[in-house]
């Protein structure tokens, strides 16, 4: 164990050396040394790749970039040539094969593949659109292990992922409300054989969540100091680093007194005390501070859905999420967390670059863009926050094979307009994607949100009715027939029975029945209950804003149920509405202003079922209208 704690802090000490001294040559020297890289750069003190000749043979190249700016993970080399095939050959003052394929850089920065260092991944899109924007590695900090065993793995098109699997947490703990059967912890004698379980299950570190809610103004359980410690001492005994989830300063200085390899976010509910950075170098730990989620929850969820070099690769859920706001508030200052972060660089502590995607006012790959200009609001300098998006999470998660441009190293790569060593925003101007040496079609899905970004059908025809279900089937006066709807399509195991019975409202002859069962267990949700599509395709968004909303009559067994209403301009997320239906029929009427504020004029589908509450249900709904 002391062995494995000492080989941490020599990556962790080197990745703080890039960030303090990102031009001394010393420092990315030993960065390659700590991680076992092959391939050192050669070249002069002064940063020209003039000065030196290079490294590594171009046997086998496929691809040059001529005389373009280099960034390599640590620091900046004004013009070099770099040969690469699947792996990155050659770089600096060296000749370009005969036949490769040449890409011209002048004007251009050639950057490694950005590393995500807190995300969370429920479906393949989602690692698609990471690589859109010039992530190519991601590291998942909680999903289902299904998930993490279906999307792990080298695939092309794809960001890589590295995944925590389940979360560490205690009983009704953060971490435990999606829907999601997980085990927990009450004890620290609890703590070797969850996280050996989890190592089995294909986990590639340890998440550990420590906070109990305050830092929002809620209150939830969480674990206490002694099991904290106890989890992070049980993955140290197997080699495997311990991130810890913490809310506010008292439990980042806990989970730090305690062990922690990095904390997943920095606090904000106040401005640390001076000695604060000072201690977390001491300990050697580095922190993702993941700062576009807590501006969001100070309830400011940014513009970069409007940047016009994001916003054409962007879906149309993906724009919706990022304008999305947090139903809950951070406590504190708003200004504490970048004063935090500001302290942290100071000392030297590796900062990484890390989104909490898909969270309130993010997404996936995009917002990494967005997180890099708030640290360097906060106070690093654009090389520093580079680093932090590149050699400093390789190294913190000892990703030996990426996160710089050098020989032998992976050819994951990203090129940029302009200088973003000098101008962190143009970041956001890509020019090329490259994963393993092949070229990703930015073009393609350019296309494709274009395609999804056209404008929404109309919908101030003759609209009213939707069913009234005396036909005996599940057809509508418009849009798409009702259909069944289950958490299966995000590894659920709910069911639903959608049957015309007999017995309608007012006397009429029939109506929908949905019965069924909502699981609780695998998925990041859970539901089970009927959708309809207004449009002519399914999920195609259409104008209803001539309506003032949707009500329908309804009776049941006493629980609660939800409409979920699908707004494109709103993002994945669906926005909700519960009732009570009792054993007689009464009338549901809900405005689309109830639904989070939507106009109506972007519907792309309405559900009425179960969920979250777990166990069988019974409910019938007739005479669904718009009104």
């Amino acid at each position: 164990m002391d062995r494995d704690r000492d080989r941490d802090s020599s990556i962790l000490a080197s990745a703080r050396r890039s960030v303090v001294a990102l031009a001394a040559l010393a420092a990315l020297a030993a960065l390659g040394q700590a991680t076992g890289c092959a391939g050192a750069h050669e070249a002069g003190g002064n940063g020209s790749a003039g000065s030196g000749s290079g490294s590594g043979s171009t046997a086998g190249a496929t691809l040059a970039f001529r005389g373009v700016r280099v960034f390599d993970g640590a620091r900046v080399w004004p013009r070099a040539n770099v040969v690469v095939s699947d792996r990155i050959l050659a770089i600096g003052d060296v000749p370009i094969p005969a036949g490769v394929e040449v890409v011209e850089g002048a004007g251009h920065t050639l950057l490694p593949g950005l590393i995500d260092s807190h995300i969370h991944i429920y479906d393949a899109s989602q690692l698609e659109q990471s690589l859109a924007f010039g992530v190519t590695t991601v590291l998942d900090m909680f999903t289902t292990v299904e998930v993490m065993r279906s999307l792990r793995g080298d695939v092309p098109g794809r960001a890589e992922m590295r995944s925590a699997g389940i979360l560490a947490t205690a009983p009704g703990g953060h971490g435990s409300e999606y829907g999601i059967r997980i085990p927990t912890l009450t004890r620290p004698d609890e703590a070797q054989a969850f996280v050996d379980a989890r190592l089995a299950e294909g986990s590639d570190y340890i998440k550990i969540v420590y906070d109990d809610g305050s830092a929002y103004g809620v209150k939830f359980p969480s674990l206490s100091r002694e099991t904290l410690a106890a989890v992070i001492a049980a993955a140290h005994r197997r080699g495997k680093l311990a991130v810890v989830h913490i809310g506010d300063y008292e439990e980042a200085q806990g989970a730090i007194d305690a062990g922690a390899d990095g904390l997943a976010h920095i606090f904000g509910d106040r401005v640390p005390p001076a000695d604060f950075g000072k201690r977390v170098a001491a300990a050697h730990a580095f922190v993702t501070p993941t700062l576009s989620v807590l501006r969001n929850l100070h309830g400011d969820p940014g513009a970069l859905a409007d940047d016009p070099a994001i916003a054409p690769y962007l879906m149309p859920d993906a724009r919706g999420n990022l304008r999305a706001r947090f139903p809950i508030q951070a406590v504190g200052p708003a200004d504490a967390a970048a004063k935090a972060v500001a302290q942290l660089r100071d000392a030297g502590v590796p900062i990484l670059c890390g989104t909490d995607a898909p969270n309130p006012g993010t997404t996936h790959g995009a917002s990494m863009h967005d997180e890099l200009a708030l640290l360097v609001a906060a106070g690093l300098t654009p090389a520093e926050a580079l680093t932090a998006a590149t050699a400093g999470p390789a190294a913190a998660f000892r990703l030996s094979d990426r996160g710089r441009i050098a020989a032998g190293l992976r050819a994951d790569l990203v090129l940029v307009d302009g200088d973003p060593t000098a101008d962190i925003t143009r970041t956001r101007h890509i020019a090329g994607v490259w994963r393993d040496g092949k070229r990703f079609d930015r073009e393609a899905v350019r296309a494709r949100v274009a395609e999804a970004s056209r404008p929404a059908a109309a919908g101030a025809g003759p609209m009213g009715l939707i069913s009234d279900f005396e036909s005996g089937g599940l057809e509508t006066r418009f849009g798409q027939h009702w259909i069944s709807s289950t958490d299966s399509r995000v590894g659920g195991t709910s069911t639903v029975d959608l049957a015309v019975a007999a017995g309608g409202a007012g006397k009429s002859a029939r109506a929908l029945a949905i019965t069924g069962e909502v699981v609780a267990g695998k998925g990041p949700a859970k539901w089970a209950g009927a959708f309809f599509s207004p449009g002519a395709q399914a999920f195609e968004p259409t104008d209803l804003s001539s309506r003032k909303g949707v009500r329908f009559q309804a009776r049941g067994d006493g629980k609660t149920y939800v409409v979920m209403l699908f707004a494109r301009s709103r993002g994945r997320m669906p926005l909700t509405q519960t009732f009570v239906a009792g054993a007689s029929f009464a009338p549901v009427e809900l405005a689309w202003s109830q639904f989070g504020g939507t106009d109506g004029s972007d519907i792309m589908g309405i559900f009425i079922g179960a969920s979250p509450e777990v166990g069988r249900f019974a409910l019938t709904v007739d005479d669904v209208e718009l009104w």
